[in-house]
């Protein structure tokens, strides 16, 4: 049986969780109803009032923050916290100091030098920040340095941060406060650019970045709202890391990029708990040219083929439910016929799966809607990242002479509301410094190289797993919730790195 979330921690119910009845309650990631029965309805009452106080409310918040209906809120800690800090670094001295300014002297550092070309710069400013020099004779990587510098630490929590972040003072002690849960192995904040040179590149990084995982802390869970969080920035268990090690290694060295989300995946499949927290922020260097910045995300899609061959229930990317993704083909296409079919049958089949549980089916259509304008977004995401080529052709060859007219003018629509649409609904979100036109072709740009890296990764690990989209049947879950019993792991469905 899972552990309860302890005595004295409070909790705060998601946004987008929502009461239905005195014994009901919707939402998480993914998506599901929780039936209280009459001790779960007392429980929730407890937990609705303060802090956790009873075991019986105790396994209700473990329940609920497992499934993304609430999150936790550890008491303050008290004094400072076990930590020791891990810096990998090659080169990049000047970046190094800004980020060892950042930490202070509060906790140990350890510089792990991943073959620097330039060691004694690397080693000056070292010593000049206090911080402990473990110096690799041959680069390897993140990952293999990470594991170098994990060697070296004695304390109970490890804190990765790498050389181009820049942390600012009282970061640790909010997420080290999470990991008075025993179950949570690691904690990591909100990523966010670190004031830089203002160039498009970096405009378009603090709108559309891809470190920064938004504003909204959750569980992290492969398939979810939140599928993984990098080690740019991570507080983490020591003994959590250790017991998912392999051959003494806790980062997989094969691994150039991707070696952080494939930790966080191996907790999670450990039974370990990992959370996000953006309240808490630091700075991180973004690249300021558009080569730099979408190399890097050629760079970061080349990992998904080997993470997929390694997880391959834990990515894809992209979810289908079959009568939103109809209706959004048939928008698509322009054949309202098709397009209504879609969404008739999306709000009949989930109004008969929540009237047969006995859960109220106002909001349906709505919530149908969403899911069929998500999809829509998700279809045109995925085309412009793996075919964005074919789409630019139809937008510029849309057929043969002897093509139907309306034919090829429904192919060049589809083509490029496929393109555009994304982004747009991007930039209606973020309200970039960017104007519009120069936001969607950044976003078309990011997503095809990204694309493009991931197409190079899947010829060479010879695996298409990472370009498979999945065929979501029952996305909604129904779940018995009582005070005393705790939920299997819930379904694993949606995002990837």
């Amino acid at each position: 049986m899972t552990q309860p979330l302890p005595i004295g921690f409070g909790l705060v119910t998601d946004a987008d969780t929502k009461q239905l009845s005195e014994s009901l309650l919707f939402g998480g990631s993914p998506a599901r109803v929780l039936r209280l029965t009459t001790a779960g309805q007392q429980a929730w009452r407890e937990l609705q009032r303060g802090t956790v106080q009873t075991r019986a409310g105790a396994v209700l918040a473990r329940r609920m923050t497992d499934a993304g209906l609430a999150h936790p809120r550890p008491p303050a800690l008290l004094g400072a916290a076990d930590v020791t800090v891990v810096i990998p670094v090659r080169d990049r001295a000047e970046l190094l100091a800004q980020c060892l300014a950042g930490l202070g002297r509060d906790y140990p550092v350890v510089v792990v030098d991943d073959g620097s070309d330039d060691p004694h710069a690397i080693a000056d400013v070292a010593a000049a920040n206090g911080a402990r020099l473990v110096r690799r004779t041959a680069n390897g990587g993140a990952g293999a340095a990470r594991n170098t510098g994990l060697a070296e630490v004695e304390s109970s929590l490890v804190a990765f941060v790498d050389s181009d972040c820049v942390p600012g003072p009282g970061w640790i002690e909010p997420l080290a406060a999470h990991l008075a849960d025993p179950l949570v192995a690691a904690v990591a904040p909100r990523v966010l650019p670190a004031d830089e040179p203002r160039t498009p590149a970096t405009r378009f990084s603090a709108a559309s970045g891809a470190l920064d995982l938004g504003d909204r802390e959750a569980r992290v869970v492969p398939m979810s709202r939140v599928a993984y969080v990098p080690t740019a920035v991570l507080l983490a268990r020591r003994t959590a890391l250790a017991a998912i090690a392999r051959d003494g290694a806790v980062f997989d060295e094969a691994l150039r990029y991707g070696e952080d989300v494939d930790v966080v995946w191996r907790l999670h499949q450990s039974g370990w708990r990992v959370r996000y927290d953006p309240s808490v922020h630091v700075g991180h260097h973004e690249p300021t040219t558009w080569p730099a910045l979408l190399g890097r995300r050629f760079r970061y899609g080349r990992s998904a083929a080997a993470l997929a061959l390694r997880h391959p229930s834990c990515i894809a990317p992209l979810v289908l439910q079959p009568w939103p993704t109809l209706a959004a083909a048939g928008l698509l296409t322009r054949r309202p016929p098709v397009a209504a079919l879609g969404f008739a049958g999306s709000v009949l089949t989930r109004r008969r799966r929540l009237t047969a549980a006995g859960v109220p089916t106002k909001g349906t259509a709505a919530a149908m809607a969403r899911a069929t304008e998500q999809t829509w977004l998700g279809i045109g995401r995925y085309a412009t990242q793996f075919a964005a080529p074919a789409l630019l052709t139809v937008l510029a060859r849309p057929g043969r002479a002897r093509t139907r007219a309306a034919t090829r003018a429904r192919r060049r629509t589809a083509a490029l509301a496929l393109l555009v649409v994304p982004p747009l609904a991007a930039l209606v979100r973020s309200r970039p410094e960017l104007s519009a036109p120069h936001f969607v072709v950044g976003r078309i740009a990011d997503d095809a190289c990204y694309g493009a890296g991931v197409w190079t990764g899947a010829y060479e690990a010879r695996s298409l797993t990472a370009l498979r989209p999945v065929l979501a049947w029952r996305p909604l879950r129904i779940d018995l919730g009582t005070a005393t019993v705790t939920s299997p792991t819930p379904p694993e469905r949606r995002n990837s790195p």
